[in-house]
């Protein structure tokens, strides 16, 4: 039956179409049926062999070597990278790194007497009161005098502090406490509640004290660096922030803030990180008139009344800005979430709540929304697929038979999508073996071999194939790629359907399952060009902040595995001919991101990626030059936002390294 919208449909033709969507899926259903027997009865074959060699003199007399293997093994995962030398060296190095770099964070980043002097003296274009907003309940006096103190600190003296009290008649030194501090500074507010209404209520209590232009949320036993209002200042002057969020440490309870358990540098504002993981978290600071009609804090999400309330405004703001410095210092003690999210275990379901509260808010319906294994509050999003389009998957190739056939055989097999045509791109092939696949895998209607003539060039290759694929979407194959999800091409579509969203890509694993590409960021490695995060890490690391666990922006994927509207890649004129073999993946990224789109990577959407098998390494002779001269090519044309940073890759981190080593000031 001719495609055609079910709306547009008779009776009697919709009653065929479901008849055939029926018949395939049960097909399907008998294919997989048969492929789980046969796997049952591999799996019995070899517990019957592994039974027999357990019971042997052999495995027994064995067991002291392979105790030792086994510790051996779990050593080299530890240590990653297989356990060489190299690799221990890395590791050991990591941490030394690390070490240090936490020395510069602390009260060392403190700026001395005479850069306060000089930032309390600073003349801004604008006059801008901050509304610093601290619900209290219970708080012991030592957190609550270190959290005032940091206030009173700040070397931008423009403030106020509205303190709204919800302690217990036991916790009656907290208003004394309050009472002590607002007789010596005027711009200290307190009120006594007359029951505590929890976070959100207290918190909603302190902002009808407010009288500020902006609103800044402040937990009552955590720490502020001294110039954080100082560095907010200069995002509303400078860049006009409406909505300013930085970088923050967990410190240990009754520790100074140098004695720092987790250091969290940020991306840029990054909506579907938000989504997936309330990364913002500390220290909020917008416009009060974002809140203009709404309530700051809504009780039904209390316990993840901060993600609910950033998530809210945020879509509302016109600048969010990401001060890149760690200025917010969260204690972690017994009892807060810090410390364990299983201190407030609602606040997983809140949190569940708030993001299904945004995502309706934002037009999209029969969303899930479920647990990652990084964490119980960083979320994985499964947004419907809206219809049935046809997919047009582009895979160049010259000889290689091997690969090409694991690849297009995974695809037909594996996929659990099948509204998809695939389109190998020929290109200068020699070998006659390749010539009769060709043939027979056009036996199946799904597949068209389509011929490139003139010499080797990705993007024109590419190009040419999406000029003859049929489909609404498009999606960019390497033909050294094996797909290892079933539902790969549903969790990219459900990312390149959105509107906002530009290019979508895969995680892929080299043969060890370690990672070739989890996101690209730019600039990074020895050519300033750009380079994947979490370059040969292990398949079960969670990932920086568990970054390896959910989907997110990136500024640009691979053209290993990528997807985009078909209509999208036209009006961005394809992939860069100039750019014959390297780096024309991310500059199609950064033009779709340049255009305002956001680029997503997905972790849930796996493939394997013999990297490299089709066209050799890049890494001496002729293809090291022609490398070089592409990179230099990349690097003119996108130089100032090369030297400004990508935005979702914090400048505190190494350029040098794939695995978010913190940079060391020299």
């Amino acid at each position: 039956m001719e495609q055609k919208e079910l709306s547009q449909m008779t009776e009697e033709e919709k009653l065929l179409y479901y008849k055939d969507a029926y018949e395939r899926e049960k097909r399907k259903g008998n294919v997989l049926a048969g492929k789980l027997a046969d796997a049952g009865q591999r799996a019995a074959d070899l517990e019957g062999r592994l039974n027999r060699i357990k019971g042997s003199v052999f495995w027994r007399a064995s067991k002291p070597l392979r105790s030792l293997v086994h510790w051996v093994r779990r050593m080299k995962e530890r240590l990653g990278y297989y356990g060489s030398v190299k690799g221990v060296v890395r590791k050991l190095n990591a941490k030394k790194i690390e070490r240090k770099a936490r020395t510069q964070h602390g009260t060392a980043s403190f700026p001395n007497e005479e850069e306060a002097a000089r930032q309390g003296k600073e003349t801004f274009s604008r006059t801008v009161k901050f509304s610093i907003l601290v619900p209290l309940y219970n708080t012991p006096e030592k957190f609550l005098r270190q959290a005032i103190n940091s206030v009173r600190a700040q070397t931008y003296a423009n403030w106020e502090l509205c303190l709204a009290d919800g302690s217990d008649a036991e916790h009656s030194d907290v208003g004394r406490i309050c009472k002590e501090y607002a007789q010596t500074d005027s711009r200290i507010l307190y009120r006594k509640l007359l029951k505590n209404e929890g976070i959100a209520g207290n918190t909603n209590a302190c902002l009808g004290m407010a009288s500020g232009d902006y609103i800044a949320l402040f937990d009552h036993d955590d720490v502020l660096h001294p110039s954080v209002l100082y560095e907010y200042m200069k995002a509303i002057c400078d860049e006009g922030a409406d909505y300013i969020y930085c970088d923050e440490a967990t410190f240990k309870g009754n520790k100074s803030i140098d004695h720092m358990i987790t250091l969290h540098f940020k991306p840029d504002f990054a909506p579907d990180n938000l989504r997936a993981n309330n990364y913002i978290c500390h220290f909020s600071a917008f416009d009060r008139n974002l809140i203009e009609g709404m309530n700051l804090f809504r009780p039904e999400f209390d316990g993840s009344q901060d993600h609910d309330m950033i998530l809210r405004l945020t879509s509302r703001a016109k600048h969010v800005v990401h001060v890149p410095k760690l200025l917010y210092y969260w204690r972690s003690h017994a009892g807060s979430v810090a410390a364990d999210i299983n201190a407030k275990s609602y606040a997983v379901d809140a949190a569940k709540g708030a993001v299904a509260a945004h995502l309706r808010n934002q037009g999209y319906e029969n969303f899930e929304i479920s647990s990652t294994k990084a964490f119980e509050t960083i979320f994985r999003i499964k947004y419907e697929i809206q219809g049935n389009p046809l997919i047009s998957i582009i895979i160049p190739n010259k000889d290689h038979i091997d690969d090409l056939q694991r690849c297009i055989t995974s695809i037909l097999e594996k996929s659990s999508y099948e509204h998809y045509e695939i389109i190998v791109v020929e290109n200068n092939s020699t070998t006659d073996e390749i010539f009769d696949y060709y043939k027979k895998i056009q036996e199946n209607p799904n597949v068209r071999v389509i011929t490139y003539e003139g010499d080797f060039n990705y993007s024109r290759i590419n190009n040419l194939g999406v000029s003859n694929a049929r489909g609404e979407y498009i999606l960019l194959l390497n033909n050294d790629t094996q797909v290892i999800t079933l539902d790969w091409i549903e969790e990219l579509l459900m990312y390149a359907q959105r509107k906002d969203v530009g290019a979508v890509g895969a995680k892929l694993y080299y043969e060890d399952r370690t990672i070739q590409h989890a996101g690209v960021v730019l600039a990074l490695g020895q050519h300033r060009t750009a380079g994947h995060s979490h370059y040969r890490v292990s398949s079960n690391n969670l990932g920086y902040m568990g970054r390896l666990c959910y989907a997110q922006n990136v500024m640009a994927v691979t053209g290993a595995c990528l997807m985009m509207r078909k209509s999208l890649f036209t009006e961005l004129n394809g992939l860069d001919e100039n750019l014959a073999v390297s780096l024309n993946d991310v500059d199609l990224c950064i033009r779709a991101w340049k255009a305002g789109y956001v680029n997503v990577f997905t972790p849930f959407a796996e493939l394997y990626h013999f990297e490299s098998v089709s066209r050799g390494l890049d890494d001496h002779g002729e293809k090291a030059e022609r490398y070089e001269r592409e990179s230099e090519a990349f690097r003119m044309k996108w130089k100032g936002l090369l030297t400004k940073g990508d935005p979702y890759y914090n400048p505190n981190f190494s350029l040098d390294r794939s695995d978010f080593a913190l940079k060391l000031e020299s």
